[in-house]
């Protein structure tokens, strides 16, 4: 039996009347990387809180097999979070402020370097002041995982970065699950999501409209079913993917006339906004 490392239940945050969370039913199992895809004001921030017990909550949720509005040294031990890059003191040197947070958990110095190696942060005598928005969210990111938890938060860990920084920055993560962490990732960018994601949730004004595997999701929205062939010679063929047109498509690539072939299929945006009315981006 698969081990989970989430479990909500009907989870309801409320802040005055507003209800931000509305009756949250998700599961995490352990060594998968949860994404949860929303735009700005969706709660995905507040559903992280009251994951690492900093948000009252009506419901059960529990993290690690236990309650979150109860959790111990020995939970806290185990998760690692990236929520912004605050935190980080900018006189300090990248390696002075690891030190920093290594005296906190008392992990051997010599885990620091191993670790700021690993997220590709070499110049460990740099002030953090000094580095690029790029370079501090990796400082962040090495940080989380400096004591080896098993359970990260990332709350739009590439937001804001350019897209060779957040490639690499994709890169830590999927060696990170490669290496037996369980990861919830909060995104509003849909490519994001789907090459990181085992599962994503779709969050839209408090409730979760969907949830499932990032393809199987976008293969169930597929209404149209066409395929569309691109030939050698510019022209277009679109054809409804039915055993009838098989033919075609089978005589177009021994013709050698192929350039490109595309399927109907929407991607995890166009999903949500089938489902909701408006886009993942931020407003």
């Amino acid at each position: 039996m698969e081990k989970r490392m989430i479990d909500i239940r009907d989870v309801v945050r409320k802040f005055g009347d507003k209800t931000v969370l509305n009756k949250i039913e998700l599961t995490v199992s352990k060594g998968e990387i949860l994404g949860l895809l929303g735009p700005s004001g969706a709660g995905k921030t507040t559903l992280i809180r009251i994951l690492t017990g900093q948000l009252a909550y009506e419901g059960e949720a529990k993290i690690l097999g236990r309650d979150c509005s109860k959790l111990r040294e020995e939970e806290y031990s185990n998760i690692g979070m990236v929520l912004d890059d605050t935190g980080l003191y900018d006189r300090l040197s990248v390696r002075d402020n690891m030190l920093l947070f290594a005296s906190i958990y008392k992990i051997e110095k010599k885990e620091i370097d191993r670790t700021l190696h690993s997220v590709g942060l070499e110049d460990a005598k740099i002030e953090a002041g000094k580095l690029s928005k790029g370079m501090r969210q990796r400082l962040v990111l090495a940080r989380a995982i400096l004591h080896r938890p098993g359970m990260l938060f990332l709350d739009e860990p590439t937001s804001g970065l350019d897209p060779m920084t957040a490639r690499q920055i994709h890169k830590v993560i999927q060696g990170l699950k490669e290496a037996g962490m369980t990861i919830f990732l909060t995104t509003h960018n849909m490519e994001e999501a789907r090459k990181l994601c085992d599962h994503v949730a779709l969050l839209h004004e408090g409730r979760i409209v969907e949830y499932g595997e990032p393809g199987a999701l976008c293969r169930k929205y597929n209404e149209h079913n066409w395929v569309s062939i691109l030939f050698k010679d510019g022209n277009t063929l679109q054809i409804i993917n039915v055993p009838e047109n098989a033919e075609k498509i089978r005589d177009a690539f021994a013709e050698n006339r192929v350039e490109a072939i595309h399927s109907s299929e929407p991607n995890l945006e166009e999903v949500f906004l089938e489902l909701t009315g408006r886009r993942l981006e931020n407003d």
